[in-house]
């Protein structure tokens, strides 16, 4: 009885090894790695770095009066071209009674000047004229009469000097109460006119609006804006993380956000030596010239967002492939690539990479075209989940 239950147990052992043993061997061999492989291909391959602003005019002109006043007509309009010499505006003088007060005190002052230097120059005249008499009879010396013609050229000298002095302060009193003045011609002070060719960007003012003229101590008010379209710049910023990796004459690709279908060339020709904290962030100055484009397609407003691609480094028609098929030795941290030598069959090959997009590389030495390549870090399917 023993031994017959001894047996059972032996037999009941033996079939659970081998039921286990072949569960273990049929995991072993479900569901093996099936390696995909993918091919290098010829392509170009561009490495950039992208900077934001705007694009805005090279040079950009503001038209300030000359003189202080109210705006009384308006001639032009924002997207109008002008030339160098037309009319913008016309200011109307409103007088300062203290500067009015003063220009006529002054006037007063200079007539006085004027009256002194007219009888000075009445009283040489007549000395002159009895000196004359007496050197013509060879009563006085040539000597006396050359003092006598002397002081009466200084005085006749004197009174055109206070002459000119009045009428420039009656011009400069006519130029505070009206803003111009007999003699003054195109260059009057209340006409405002351009001094550059270009299209008119903006008319900040309106008629009826006061404007304050240019000086040392004040900037003046700025009646117009006026650029040459023709010769746009893109001005932007780049990280600190950045700049090192870009310098002058380098191109860009400019893409404009309301103009999503078209991008632009530019070059870039200047770098900010002194970076500016902005958000925590060092941020540097940036500038490229724009390509010169037809204005009858495409016109780019002064002011557009857009982005440019700084372009580091570019190599065109060469072996590119993805840089995720690409491994590195734990050791020599050297990139190789797996190719496929059989049915899932793969050996190492040693490669030689080249700039990188950071989504594929070039490939310099070391794979064909034609090689597949192994990709190792491949996806599994997500297991099918149990419909209950």
């Amino acid at each position: 009885m023993k031994r017959t239950k001894t047996i059972i147990i032996l037999v009941t052992i033996a079939v659970l090894f081998t039921v286990s043993m072949y569960w273990l061997y049929s995991k072993n061999i479900q569901d093996p790695i099936v390696y995909t492989t993918d091919n290098a291909s010829i392509g170009t391959i561009v490495k950039k770095t992208v900077a934001t602003g705007s694009i805005v005019p090279k040079e950009e002109v503001l038209i300030k009066p000359n003189i202080s006043g109210i705006i009384d007509e308006i001639y032009v309009e924002a997207g109008q071209v002008i030339e160098a010499g037309d009319l913008i505006a016309k200011v109307k003088v409103v007088p300062n009674v203290s500067s009015l007060n003063s220009a006529q005190s002054n006037i007063n002052g200079v007539r006085t000047q004027v009256e002194t230097a007219r009888l000075a120059f009445q009283n040489q005249k007549n000395i002159y004229n009895r000196q004359k008499e007496l050197f013509e009879k060879g009563v006085i010396s040539a000597n006396e009469f050359d003092n006598a013609q002397l002081s009466y050229d200084q005085a006749q000298q004197r009174l055109k000097q206070e002459e000119v002095s009045l009428r420039a302060a009656n011009q400069n009193y006519d130029i505070i109460k009206t803003g111009t003045t007999s003699g003054l011609g195109a260059s009057a002070n209340t006409e405002i006119r351009a001094t550059v060719s270009g299209m008119v960007l903006d008319v900040p003012v309106k008629t009826g609006n006061q404007v304050i003229e240019a000086n040392n101590f004040n900037d003046g008010t700025t009646i117009a804006t006026i650029a040459d379209v023709d010769k746009m710049i893109f001005e932007g910023k780049v990280d600190e993380s950045e700049v090192g990796k870009i310098k002058e004459g380098l191109p860009l690709e400019i893409t404009v956000g309301a103009l999503p279908d078209r991008s632009f060339e530019a070059e870039l020709d200047y770098i900010a030596p002194k970076g500016v904290s902005e958000n925590s962030a060092i941020q540097f100055e940036i500038k490229g010239t724009m390509k010169k484009t037809d204005t009858s397609k495409t016109f780019i407003r002064a002011g557009l967002s857009a982005n440019a691609s700084i372009i580091l480094a570019k190599a065109e028609e060469v072996l590119t492939l993805k840089e995720a098929l690409v491994q590195y030795d734990p050791e020599t941290q050297k990139p190789f690539v797996e190719v496929m030598t059989g049915d899932q069959k793969f050996e190492r090959r040693d490669v030689e990479l080249g700039i990188s997009d950071g989504i594929n590389v070039e490939v310099k030495n070391g794979i064909s075209k034609d090689d597949k390549i192994k990709v190792w870090n491949q996806l599994k399917p997500p297991a099918p989940t149990k419909q209950g």
